[in-house]
């Protein structure tokens, strides 16, 4: 996940998937990157009336700040991701499983009722929980051993899982059909999708930092 551009052809669900920031950038134009993510961000644009040359600044301009403040020693690079990714999305991935539960049982028959939503969140959560294990149990004490590029192999397993993840974002984006709340929406829908936003939004940040900050200084240490 290296490499991402923000010209006329790149793909708008790829950019949601891999840079932090971008789906909420998307949200606010009124572009869709779940089930109408496959298309070029030009495409994007004009169907939403967005200039092109402003939206790419935007996107660049996030490019530009994700990563900057990552603690520079790979030990406290590791605790950051232990503490601010692994152990928040342990938390929140179990209030908000149980808060889906009671909204698809209580609004199950409303026309925009999130159906599916906590099957997609249990996905989330296994495909995680085991992720994180083997970054916890392998992958990061091997990194602080300085196995450099021994770690190749085992580092392609966790980007692919990574890709993974992303397609159960994307899922999630269309069940809530981009997190929109419907009109006169309770508290507990309310608070569902708040929660969704900042989930999603950290699982993206979460796997930006190992994919463009802590895998390349590992393979190199």
């Amino acid at each position: 996940m290296t490499d991402i551009t923000f010209g006329s052809t790149a793909i708008v669900g790829d950019i949601a998937a891999r840079l932090p920031g971008a789906a909420e950038v998307f949200r606010r134009a009124g572009i869709s990157f779940c089930c109408g993510g496959n298309v070029a961000l030009a495409e994007a644009a004009e169907k939403a009336g967005v200039p092109l040359a402003t939206l790419s600044a935007e996107l660049q301009a996030l490019s530009d700040q994700a990563g900057r403040d990552a603690p520079s020693e790979t030990p406290a690079l590791i605790e950051h991701i232990l503490t601010r990714y692994h152990r928040t999305h342990r938390q929140e991935l179990a209030f908000l499983i149980s808060l889906a539960e009671r909204v698809e049982a209580v609004h199950g028959d409303h026309e925009e009722a999130p159906l599916g939503l906590t099957e997609a969140l249990v996905l989330l959560r296994d495909e995680l929980e085991s992720h994180m294990a083997k970054e916890e149990a392998v992958l990061f004490p091997s990194i602080l051993q300085g196995a450099g590029a021994m770690l190749a192999g085992p580092i392609r397993v966790m980007q692919a899982e990574h890709e993974d993840t992303g397609q159960v974002l994307h899922r999630i984006e269309h069940v809530t059909r981009g997190l929109t709340l419907p009109a006169g929406a309770c508290g507990s829908w309310t608070a569902l999708y708040t929660g969704l936003r900042k989930l999603c939004d950290d699982v993206v940040a979460h796997i930006h930092l190992e994919e463009e900050v802590l895998f390349p200084r590992a393979l190199t240490s």
